[in-house]
């Protein structure tokens, strides 16, 4: 039987254009132009719902909402299902209990390719929802690794820039510079080693491999190289 990918889309509707292609070149790549696609079931989320419940901390409203459309995903017929998204990973041990088919993490994924790495002290770049909370923080922490959010003044700017620009397909030069430059103060200022681009729209603007001499944690693509990996299972 042929395996089906359920992803839940929509937490921007970039990273999961981005997701869809990235998962569909690695099988052209290997398979030399025999057009072997796997099966994926996209269900695409309204995005504007689920930041309001998070803005109002309404956890247990969000986490019902996600594993509502997990549920239809399986009904579907998949038989995996991914949130292409860091955010809603602070419910994901919740959602992931709900499911009936297994929930692969994106942040379970990075911890293990940072380890791999050898990366001991991260900066976190992602949402106000990602930096605030302690979901990424308490994973790397399993494996000794240390997670460091940016200060308050630059959380709030990766924020503002991520809702009006990079969620919105608007990928600017300068916006870029900032956000290098906020990387750059973090490793002099915080002793990183490496950088978690803990939001899925980041690649899309941040598309290198290291930025400040660090490394890229590039949690699309190592969520991407996961999801394969089961299919191909």
């Amino acid at each position: 039987m042929t395996k089906k990918i359920g992803l839940i889309g929509g937490l921007g509707p970039e990273a999961t254009v981005d997701y869809y292609n990235r998962i569909i070149d690695i099988f052209k790549e290997e398979n030399q132009g025999n057009l072997d696609y796997p099966d994926i079931i996209i269900y695409s989320v309204n995005l504007s719902r689920l930041l309001a419940h998070m803005k109002r901390k309404e956890y247990k409203e969000a986490g019902a909402y996600l594993s509502e459309k997990v549920q239809a995903l399986e009904k579907a017929g998949a038989q995996m299902v991914a949130l292409t998204a860091n955010t809603p990973h602070l419910l994901f041990d919740a959602i992931s209990a709900q499911a009936g088919v297994p929930m692969i993490s994106i942040v379970e994924a990075t911890a293990r390719e940072a380890q791999r790495l050898g990366i001991k002290r991260a900066g976190l770049l992602g949402t106000r929802f990602t930096m605030e909370e302690r979901f990424f923080h308490d994973v790397f922490a399993k494996s000794k690794i240390d997670v460091v959010s940016p200060d308050a003044g630059d959380i709030e700017t990766i924020h503002h820039l991520l809702f009006t620009e990079i969620e919105l397909g608007i990928f600017k030069d300068e916006t870029r510079e900032r956000l290098v430059g906020i990387i750059e103060k973090m490793k002099r200022e915080n002793g990183i080693d490496g950088i978690i681009l803990g939001c899925t729209e980041f690649p899309l603007i941040l598309t290198g491999n290291n930025y400040a001499g660090l490394p890229v944690l590039n949690t699309t693509a190592i969520h991407v190289d996961e999801i394969v990996r089961w299919y191909k299972s």
